[in-house]
């Protein structure tokens, strides 16, 4: 495997701002959520369990670079993520996820063992599943619409916090399965929207997301009925956990999020372009906003 340069490392690592403190905010939302205490996210079980969990979500980030280097050579807003995974390769990459993953599910056998029960094994190995069915062939389920979001979703949220949350605490009760529902259904709607963007070059490729199916327009109002529902199920999951407060505070920011693809599916409509780059640096730390105040809600809960 190539020597990479720490920009390169970061950069097949889907490492941008914000996006790695968002994977880091889905990594701790179970055991937050969990924790009798704030002290209890420190423990070493909850520790080792959310870098497990940061590993998992990782690794299938590279299985990804490794997946899109065709799409992404066609994008002229990844020349940079292009540049690195040429350098690294397929097989660099296949190799680079391969130890990660490795890690991960080693770190969550560990947990599992110390605390007497698999759920948090179970977690890792359906995140990981997640990822390589969203990226291997012959699933290759990104290319499959809307079922490679959802699944895409579970891997980055439900089942990270299903891994971190049993760390702590083997079961999920019913307002935190909402919320973690809720939060599911809202990243699957941000996959959608985030293929907009990519549509032309994700069609040049031969990848059939839910943009290169229904076009820009169509896939923004896919994402906007997600975002909506996702956002309803969250509310109804913080209300029963915390009360109106915790709706305010951890809706409030995703909310915001969903009115903006709201406003961006009626300028599409009216034949506005889209750039991800701008979407990153404009809307997602709206994103990231929304998903530290949830840390915080599951915290104070």
């Amino acid at each position: 495997m190539p020597r990479l340069t720490v920009r390169e490392l970061a950069a097949v690592h889907r490492l941008e701002f914000p996006f790695w403190l968002n994977t880091l905010c889905q990594a701790l939302w179970g055991v937050c959520f969990a924790a009798a205490a704030p002290a209890d996210v420190l423990t070493w079980p909850a520790l080792a369990a959310v870098t497990a969990a940061v590993l998992l979500m990782e690794a299938g980030l590279v299985l990804n670079t490794a997946a899109d280097l065709d799409s992404d050579s066609r994008h002229a807003e990844r020349s940079r993520l292009s540049s690195a995974a040429h350098r690294l390769g397929r097989r660099g990459a296949l190799r680079l996820a391969a130890g990660e993953a490795v890690a991960g599910l080693l770190l969550a056998l560990a947990v599992s063992l110390h605390i007497g029960h698999f759920i948090v094994l179970l977690g890792a190995v359906g995140t990981l599943a997640a990822h390589v069915l969203y990226n291997v062939e012959p699933a290759r389920l990104k290319s499959r619409g809307l079922a490679g979001a959802v699944v895409f979703a579970c891997g980055a949220v439900a089942l990270p916090c299903l891994l971190t949350h049993a760390a702590l605490r083997p079961d999920v009760p019913a307002s935190t399965a909402l919320v973690f529902t809720g939060l599911t259904a809202l990243a699957a709607g941000r996959v959608v929207w985030w293929s907009v963007p990519d549509r032309d070059a994700d069609a040049a490729a031969g990848q059939r997301t839910t943009s290169v199916r229904r076009g820009a327009a169509g896939a923004l109002h896919v994402a906007c009925l997600l975002l909506s529902a996702g956002l309803a199920v969250l509310g109804w999951g913080l209300w029963w956990s915390g009360g109106v407060v915790a709706v305010a505070v951890g809706a409030a920011g995703h909310a915001v999020f969903t009115g903006s693809a709201v406003v961006l599916s009626r300028r599409v409509s009216a034949g506005a372009p889209v750039s991800s780059t701008r979407l990153r640096r404009t809307v997602m730390p709206v994103v990231l906003a929304a998903d530290l105040a949830i840390v915080g809600v599951a915290l104070s809960a």
